[in-house]
């Protein structure tokens, strides 16, 4: 039985139900509550996300099948719901209002439509409301040609670090640059300002994010940001174009700068791996992994970014397959603007930013760990 199928025999049993809710009504009241995203699925009342905990939406009432279904399908348009119908997951994005843009997952669960929204303002952040340093900028932009990549689990904010960047080189950098952007959906519109932005879609403007990043060699791009290193071709493309003498940017869902680098090793096969950690150790400049945590008091979320950059010593542990002593490295790398995760929460502490019950479920250092909890109150 298809999905329309259902949602019709739902039709008939709940039809007094019509009407109770619109999307038109959720999303404002979204915004206004400084939601991050939007859940709504059929068992369940809509749900907000607000500084990283769910909240309901005004209206409690359980959603049916149908409604879920309905909400999901005021975002999508024909074509749209024909592909999701056949694919049974689609992505895409829309603009509400001038006020707010949303990157829209629809997907089936348990027979019935579900749909994830996340909201996306309309201006850039600058790096500094995001809590990027001077010295991080400084360094970032430095960076001329191979592969920088931003990490961290979903929702950390990868995106919007990158946008903040990108925006930053297109307003106040001194040397006007080509970017191209691969992204699925297109989340942050920019106009070119310094710089010249051409932003393609996955699925619209290019088939897919190694078709596009292919293309990218060929359109004079300074600098390419590929959204997602999903597989192994685009990965490999990314190196080549890294190799090239582009400024590659991507993200990947890995929670150290470590297991960055392990993970992109380990796509390839043995056999090929021995010359991905030289390709890698060539390429690679710099690895940001952040997490959002939430504020001491509920007033919203700060991030917390561990910070690798590429030395000539980094670069040979790559080649030797010595991974595992990345961190040493980055504790000792404080003069060029390296931290570990672990510092950054403990100093976020320090600073009464964040609570020692969010941080200690996060620190790896296990003596860290221990002395945190005997300071603890």
């Amino acid at each position: 039985m298809t999905i329309t199928e259902l949602a019709n025999i739902d039709d008939a049993m709940d039809i007094d139900r019509q009407g109770t809710l619109s999307i038109e009504d959720i999303l404002p009241e979204a915004i206004a509550r400084s939601a991050s995203d939007i859940l709504i699925s059929a068992g369940s009342p809509v749900m907000l996300n607000i500084n990283g905990a769910l909240e309901e939406y005004s209206n409690p009432a359980v959603l049916t099948p149908n409604e879920s279904r309905t909400l999901a399908y005021q975002l999508v348009d024909e074509d749209q719901q024909k592909r999701f119908e056949l694919e049974l997951d689609g992505d895409m994005s829309f603009e509400l209002f001038d006020e707010c843009r949303f990157r829209v997952n629809v997907f089936q669960q348990r027979g019935s439509v579900a749909c994830v929204l996340r909201l996306i303002p309309l201006t850039v952040p600058s790096a500094k409301d995001i809590g990027m340093s001077d010295l991080l900028i400084g360094k970032l932009t430095n960076i001329t040609s191979g592969l920088l990549l931003v990490t961290g689990p979903t929702g950390s904010g990868k995106s919007t670090t990158v946008a903040s960047y990108l925006d930053y080189l297109n307003t106040k950098h001194d040397r006007p640059q080509h970017i191209v952007t691969i992204e699925d959906p297109i989340e942050f519109r920019m106009r070119s300002k310094r710089c010249m932005i051409n932003q393609r879609e996955v699925g619209i403007d290019t088939k897919t994010f190694a078709s596009g990043l292919r293309a990218a060699l060929r359109q004079m791009a300074n600098i390419i940001f590929v959204g997602e290193m999903r597989d192994r071709e685009t990965i490999e493309i990314a190196l080549t174009a890294a190799e090239t003498g582009n400024l590659v940017i991507s993200t990947l869902h890995t929670q150290s700068a470590a297991k960055t680098i392990n993970r992109i090793i380990d796509v390839f096969p043995v056999q090929d791996q021995e010359d991905i950690r030289t390709r890698l150790s060539l390429t690679l400049k710099g690895v940001i992994t952040q997490l959002l945590m939430p504020v001491k008091g509920g007033a919203g979320r700060v991030a917390a970014r561990e910070i690798l950059f590429v030395t000539h010593a980094i670069s040979n542990m790559i080649r030797e397959g010595k991974i595992h002593q990345i961190n040493n490295m980055i504790t000792g790398g404080a003069a060029e603007g390296m931290v570990l995760m672990d510092d950054t929460l403990l100093d976020l502490h320090a600073k009464g930013l964040v609570r020692a019950e969010d941080v200690l479920p996060r620190l790896h250092d296990t003596e860290k760990a221990r002395r945190l909890t005997m300071r603890k109150p």
